[in-house]
C-alpha cells in the first residue's frame, strides 16, 4: 500500500472527525460519513455498526495518537518541554483535527471523550515531570502550553507568544 493510501477504516475515522469538526455532531451522520469518506454504507457499517461504534473507533485512534505523541515527546532532541510547548500549536494535522473532534463530542458530555482528553493530558504531563523532577513546574508548563493551543485554535495567536515563552523559562533555567 502507498505511504499516501488510507484504510477504509481510517477514511471513515478521518470523516467523521472532519464532519464534527467542520459541522458538529448532528451533520455528522452514517450518511454523511460515508458521502464524506466515499464509501457505501454498508461499508461503513462493516466497521462501524453505529454511530456509538465511531465515537468509540476514534477515540481508540486518538489514544493511539496520544501514546505514539508522549514517545516523540519523551525522546525528542531539544528536550521534553520544547518539544510540548513547540507542539503546543494548532498544525491542521491528523492529531489535531482528533483532539478538536474529541472535544466536541467531550462538550456533549460523553465521559468517553473526557477520559480520553484526561488520559492524553496525562500522559504529557508524566512526561514532563518526569523530565524536570517537579510537579508544580511541569503542570506550570503544560498550562502554558495547553494556553497557547488554546489561542491557536480559536484564532486568538499573540505574535511571538511560544518566544516569550522560552524566554522566560531560559530565564529561569528550565529550557
Amino acid at each position: 500500500m502507498a505511504a499516501a493510501e488510507r484504510s477504509t477504516r481510517d477514511r471513515v475515522l478521518d470523516s467523521f472527525e472532519t464532519l464534527l469538526v467542520t459541522a458538529g455532531s448532528r451533520a455528522a451522520t452514517l450518511d454523511a460519513v460515508a458521502a464524506d469518506a466515499k464509501v457505501s454504507k454498508g461499508g461503513l457499517l462493516y466497521h462501524f455498526p453505529s454511530k456509538d461504534e465511531l465515537v468509540v473507533g476514534m477515540l481508540a485512534r486518538l489514544r493511539e495518537q496520544g501514546a505514539a505523541d508522549a514517545a516523540k515527546m519523551r525522546t525528542a532532541k531539544k528536550g521534553p518541554v520544547d518539544y510540548y510547548l513547540s507542539t503546543s500549536a494548532h498544525t491542521g494535522s491528523d492529531f489535531d483535527r482528533a483532539l478538536v473532534a474529541a472535544a466536541r463530542i467531550a462538550q456533549e458530555h460523553d465521559q468517553r471523550a473526557s477520559e480520553a482528553l484526561a488520559d492524553l493530558r496525562d500522559g504529557w504531563f508524566t512526561v514532563l515531570r518526569e523530565h524536570l523532577g517537579d510537579e508544580a513546574l511541569a503542570r506550570t508548563i503544560q498550562l502554558i502550553g495547553d494556553g497557547l493551543y488554546f489561542d491557536d485554535t480559536m484564532g486568538l495567536q499573540a505574535k511571538g507568544a511560544l518566544t516569550h515563552v522560552r524566554n522566560v523559562l531560559r530565564r529561569l533555567d528550565v529550557l
